[in-house]
């Protein structure tokens, strides 16, 4: 199936092959090398018997996501900025939310796509698309939702205040990515595994939990330890960012307070942390974060006339 799509400013047109609409852009180099890995190998992938129930059932493990869903209103316009093969986007697609998942890998857009299909989700839509020209309307999206990819950018502050953007004012923006302290551990199995050609890697839980399954474990091999470009980042650092764009920031995930109850909804503000405390925090997120490689959430709200709350 082919539809045509046209830019609402400039009318330029494109095409929308199987139904995924193609809005890439020709990127530099190392975007391509990006793009190019995961289309070898789509990210997250699918067994063959995969259901919705399946798909949820795995989703709701993750107190996260479960928290997540709980927190966005049952009408809301959401982005999936860098959704992958789409499970986010096709597990948040109930009630009458609309949900766009928007990616830069053509591969994993159709795995996504073809899901959809099959679990019978309609109000799902994935886009082909760069993240520093997502060729999606700005203020449009009640959520913004980017885990996982900002790290593999060039320049993730740059493509953040392009992420950020998209969020209407007021509207609630969820940023994934990889902690300098608590990825330390991940770092240095990495140097292990390097130095004896993925024969040795000890201490994975995940790789652990997947020996099992070969492929699983090859997708977290590819991920976690071959990926060309990759950055790691501090609560601080992130706090800036949204300072920068006229982002007020909620809370983090997990909490950067040493007390503190997860069970408060994740767009529930909680006051900012000591930054010693905050220091310490994620020096013990390389434990409780072991499982996720490190990656850990931060909730901001675009502000409603633009300015900073918080001052720059």
């Amino acid at each position: 199936m082919s539809a045509g799509w046209r830019c609402g400013r400039c009318g330029a047109a494109f095409d929308a092959p199987n139904g995924v609409p193609a809005l890439r852009l020709p990127g530099d180099a190392r975007t391509e090398a990006v793009r190019q890995f995961y289309a070898e190998a789509p990210f997250p992938g699918y067994p063959p018997h995969a259901t919705l129930d399946w798909l949820r059932a795995r989703a709701s493990r993750s107190p996260f996501a479960r928290m997540l869903d709980a927190a966005i209103p049952g009408d809301a316009r959401i982005v999936e900025v860098g959704c992958g093969t789409g499970q986010m986007s096709l597990y948040l697609a109930r009630a009458d939310r609309v949900v766009i998942g928007a990616d830069l890998t053509r591969a994993s857009l159709l795995l996504g796509a073809d899901a959809a299909r099959r679990f019978g989700i309609e109000d799902v839509l994935f886009v082909e698309s760069d993240l520093v020209r997502p060729g999606l309307r700005e203020e449009a999206f009640d959520v913004v939702y980017c885990s996982g990819v900002l790290h593999h950018t060039r320049d993730p502050r740059g493509a953040f205040s392009r992420v950020a953007r998209l969020a209407r004012p007021g509207g609630m923006i969820v940023i994934g990515l990889y902690n300098a302290a608590a990825r330390l551990p991940l770092r240095l199995r990495r140097v292990v595994a390097r130095l004896s050609r993925e024969r040795w890697i000890p201490g994975d839980p995940v790789l652990a939990d997947r020996a099992a399954e070969p492929e699983r474990r090859e997708a977290w091999l590819r991920d976690q330890y071959r990926h060309p470009e990759e950055h790691r980042h501090t609560l601080g650092e992130v706090r800036r960012w949204f300072r920068a764009n006229a982002v007020e920031y909620v809370r983090a995930f997990p909490s950067a307070l040493l007390h503190e109850d997860e069970e408060d909804g994740l767009f529930s503000s909680q006051p900012g942390g000591w930054w010693l405390e905050e220091w310490l925090v994620q020096i013990g997120w390389a434990r409780v974060l072991a499982g996720e490689g490190g990656l850990f959430l931060v909730i901001g709200r675009r502000s409603e006339n633009g300015v900073s709350p918080q001052g720059e």
